[in-house]
């Protein structure tokens, strides 16, 4: 890697960040996943352009001020529309728009927008175009390889020579190809195979513009050597599964001290915005569904989870009942790790 290129990489703002993950990521998730991590970009799940628009707009994008860096992203292919609701989104505070080029459900390919976007690179060049004339913050895209039986070396090109046209400022790339028919959105998470190399190449091809590469990636040491090809690393399904990851992010890809010493301060930290969530009325639930990973290898995980599963849910429960499964887990560091 370059010296510029580089540079580039050690002060991307992309440099890591969760995914965007439908049913997950909600304002809470991130809520939660900023007490673990102080540097991690945290997204939104996809919202559409026309929710935006007509929408409850506080359900849909309202957040926390504790989330920032925080990105939305939004699914739609009306430029006109997407402009609109980049604009809007952009009132609410977010730090980055970002468009979906990439989901491959049959709701999405309906409306005609997600990874279906990959056959049609000039409706996304101008997608981006009309984002980046309604708004300031960066706006960015994330995408796929390719799809179905498209050559990912040409596709790929095509879309990204459109969006750069158009001033992207960033592109995610999930490093394999969505198939439209036959498989399902799960299924497209595991076939087919990823192709690292494909990205790569495109950030050789493109040493300028900032690339993070998504798909796969499970851990601190993937996300380090992944950095010694592209700028930086989306990691999805296994920070939601196993948030305790994202408590060597600050220092071990960042060179920062910790947001937190452990799991357990991150619960107390975390406890002011459950409060604050339960006088609201939420039901502890809401919150405590995204934690239920957070102590997986601990002696007592499994009894934790259970105690969540079992009384978390319930009307009354409150903190005292997540401070109940947190007593079930071993603090003793180097201890006997506990059955999945």
């Amino acid at each position: 890697m370059t010296d510029s290129v580089q540079k580039l990489n050690d002060f991307s703002p992309y440099r890591f960040s969760v995914a965007p993950m439908m049913d997950w990521t909600d304002r809470y998730c991130r809520s939660f996943h900023r007490v673990l991590s102080r540097r991690a970009r945290l997204y939104t799940e996809m919202v559409t352009s026309n929710a935006v628009i007509h929408g409850d707009r506080e359900r849909l994008l309202g957040f926390s001020p504790v989330e920032h860096p925080v990105a939305v992203q939004l699914g739609g292919s009306v430029p006109a529309d997407l402009a609109e609701a980049a604009r809007i989104a952009e009132g609410f505070g977010y730090d980055e728009i970002n468009l979906n080029v990439g989901c491959p459900s049959d709701r999405v390919q309906d409306g005609r927008f997600g990874a279906c976007l990959m056959r049609d690179p000039l409706l996304v060049g101008d997608c981006v175009a009309a984002m980046k004339a309604a708004v300031s913050v960066p706006v960015t895209v994330k995408c796929r390889i390719g799809v179905d039986d498209q050559d990912t070396e040409i596709a790929l090109n095509a879309l990204v020579d459109a969006v750069e046209r158009a001033g992207v400022d960033g592109l995610i790339v999930h490093a394999r190809k969505a198939w439209l028919q036959g498989l399902s959105p799960k299924e497209n998470r595991d076939v087919p195979p990823l192709d690292y190399g494909r990205v790569a190449r495109l950030k050789q091809r493109r040493p300028s513009l900032p690339i993070a590469i998504n798909g796969g990636i499970a851990t601190i040491d993937q996300t380090l050597a992944q950095l010694d090809h592209v700028d930086g690393v989306m990691m999805g399904r296994a920070a939601y599964n196993d948030p305790a990851l994202l408590l060597d992010v600050d220092e071990r890809i960042f060179g920062e001290p910790p947001a937190v010493a452990d799991a357990f301060e991150a619960v107390e930290a975390f406890a002011p915005t459950i409060a604050e969530a339960l006088e609201r009325g939420l039901r502890l639930h809401n919150l405590t569904r995204h934690m239920l990973g957070l102590f997986n290898g601990r002696p007592g995980a499994r009894a934790y989870r259970r105690h969540l599963s079992t009384f978390g849910t319930r009307a009354e429960a409150d903190l005292s009942t997540l401070r109940e499964a947190v007593a079930q887990v071993s603090r003793l560091e180097g201890a006997m790790v506990d059955a999945a």
